[in-house]
């Protein structure tokens, strides 16, 4: 499949981000490799997806394909760690992602596996043509990554339906996450490369509430996700300090 060429009017990627990312691709789908940290989140951040998005569509949590003919749109996918598992909960999921390298990783994997998923390369602004075409859009550890937030959600908020939902995860600003998510997780316990988080630009939950508003969606759910060293897991918790889950609801007309 042709990626089509990315048509944008304000550019939200940040190309040192971009080529940070193409550097680690191979490792995408490697459990122990530079991108262990996001294998290990996500029996969390599924859990979290599937049990929202249920509640809210009226699902069953429990059922084989509980997502079964939402249309999913996972912006920022990577090389398809959350794509993949939607996909096999029934969910018509597009993955998008800035980097062309994720995006081949994450075609490859997909056909591997047997699933049909529809991957671009290509920003949420590139997607304006499909406002509103998408039950559910997520942007999950990529909000601190992008070089224009208020467009960036702008955009990724404009693609939702009435009635739908959006899903954010990201590290919330504070003097924790510097310690543990930016100095421990870099130069300490070499978690993630160093340089692959620029503490200045993790996003407080109040911040991300402000600049979706505008766009017609609300908060409804918020979570954060705890690291457990005695199983090296993370479960979902009342401690927002660090890591974060969003669930959101299109409720309005975007505010002029």
């Amino acid at each position: 499949m042709q990626t089509a060429p990315m048509e944008t009017t304000v550019d939200t990627i940040d190309s040192d981000e971009i080529a940070r990312f193409a550097a680690m691709a191979d490792d995408w789908w490697d459990p122990t490799g530079k991108f262990k940290p996001l294998h290990q989140l996500n029996p969390a951040r599924l859990t979290f997806i599937r049990d929202h998005l249920a509640e809210h569509f009226g699902r069953d949590a429990m059922a084989p394909r509980p997502l079964d003919g939402l249309k999913i749109l996972d912006i920022g996918c990577g090389g398809g760690l959350l794509t993949e598992p939607l996909c096999r909960m029934g969910a018509d999921v597009t993955g998008i992602d800035a980097g062309e390298t994720a995006i081949a990783v994450a075609r490859a994997h997909a056909d591997q596996m047997g699933l049909d998923i529809d991957y671009h390369q290509r920003p949420p602004e590139a997607l304006s043509e499909e406002n509103g075409g998408y039950d559910v859009v997520m942007t999950m550890e990529v909000v601190e990554h992008v070089a224009d937030l208020p467009a960036f959600l702008a955009a990724s908020a404009g693609l939702v339906r009435p009635g739908g939902a959006m899903v954010l995860s990201t590290l919330n600003r504070t003097l924790k996450s510097l310690a543990l998510a930016k100095i421990g997780a870099e130069f300490i316990l070499r978690w993630v490369p160093v340089g692959t988080h620029d503490w200045r630009k993790f996003r407080r939950p109040s911040e991300l509430v402000r600049h979706l508003r505008p766009a017609g969606v609300e908060l409804r759910a918020l979570k954060g996700i705890d690291y457990v060293p005695t199983d090296a897991t993370w479960v979902l918790s009342d401690n927002l300090d660090v890591n974060y889950l969003m669930f959101a609801e299109k409720t309005a007309t975007p505010i002029s």
